[in-house]
């Protein structure tokens, strides 16, 4: 069996990432530090010598265009792509467009706190943490994970949240230790993950 490797990378700096705006499933483009962030990303995973098989990412844009700037970086834009809503951004429903510091102003900054930062507090008409993993687990042990096992090096390019919804899984965290846990925008994460698919390494490749 070859080595099991799973890599998740979450976009680049996007526009409303910059503006300081909730974006949720809104759908903004990278910037420009985007763009460059998603190409180190690939050349990274390219100095590592690492070969994909097959990669996953979400609907929407930023997602979608940081894994063609990783895969095009590798000189490996042939690799077969699959996208699924299920790998998309939390929805955080009313909050989403607003500028954070807008909404500290309209809810109160302990409001805003909670909806961002606790696991099963939903924002108003937006998902939770919790609601966010109910929904990328699924997809993540039916499709991306059998993959994985079967040696085919994977590489998924999404969001924090739907990101951290499978560390979550893959480094057994609790609901407070993963609400913890921050994701820098383009920084590969790189799994070596054991037969019974709990991790045997990681590595963050921070530039």
């Amino acid at each position: 069996m070859s080595d099991r490797i799973l890599v998740l990378v979450r976009h680049g700096q996007s526009e409303w990432n910059l503006k300081n705006l909730f974006t949720g499933w809104r759908d903004p483009d990278l910037t420009e530090q985007g763009v460059t962030e998603a190409k180190r990303a690939g050349a990274l995973l390219k100095a590592e010598g690492l070969a994909f098989d097959v990669a996953f990412t979400s609907a929407l844009t930023r997602a979608q265009r940081t894994l063609a700037l990783v895969l095009g970086e590798m000189e490996q834009d042939d690799v077969k792509t699959f996208g699924s809503q299920a790998l998309n951004e939390r929805d955080y429903g009313d909050l989403s467009g607003l500028n954070k510091d807008d909404a500290r102003a309209k809810w109160g900054e302990e409001q805003v706190h909670v909806w961002r930062r606790s696991y099963d507090v939903p924002p108003p008409g937006g998902e939770s943490l919790r609601d966010t993993v109910a929904r990328t687990l699924p997809y993540y042990v039916q499709e991306i994970l059998p993959g994985v096992l079967r040696g085919e090096a994977t590489l998924v390019a999404a969001h924090g949240n739907s990101l951290r919804a499978l560390i979550m899984v893959l480094e057994r965290l609790s609901p407070e230790g993963i609400m913890k846990r921050e994701l820098a925008t383009g920084v590969p994460i790189i799994y070596r993950l054991k037969a019974d698919s709990t991790v045997e390494d990681r590595r963050d490749l921070a530039a």
